[in-house]
């Protein structure tokens, strides 16, 4: 399915297949989130907060859930004290790594070098 498919059809993006793609890894955070959890796999919030830095606790725990609901990060709680808990992707997620890739390669060609 493409683009070409919706061209004068869409009246409301949300119905379409890059609506929905966007509604799961819109926003400012989530690719980032996706990224992160892609490199470093399994990821504590804490080190997920230090990595991305200017992102608040608040925001980070709401995006997170944000992707747990989407099937798109496993969060694991291990029964210790003080409570340890690990993000990893989904088999969802990875499945979106080969168009983040595209994103990054894109931005290896278009980025300005100064």
């Amino acid at each position: 399915m493409s683009m070409v498919e919706y061209k004068g059809k869409v009246k409301n993006i949300q119905d379409t297949p890059f609506g929905y793609t966007l509604s799961v890894i819109g926003g400012k955070w989530k690719m980032v989130i996706i990224y992160l959890l892609a490199e470093n796999q399994p990821v504590r919030f804490n080190e997920l907060k230090r990595q991305i830095g200017a992102i608040t606790y608040k925001m980070l725990s709401s995006q997170l859930k944000e992707l747990e609901k989407d099937e798109m990060v496993r969060r694991v709680e291990y029964p210790n004290i003080p409570p340890k808990v690990e993000y990893y992707l989904t088999e969802k997620a990875e499945s979106l790594l080969p168009v983040l890739e595209g994103l990054c390669e894109w931005g290896v060609k278009n980025q300005k070098q100064s």
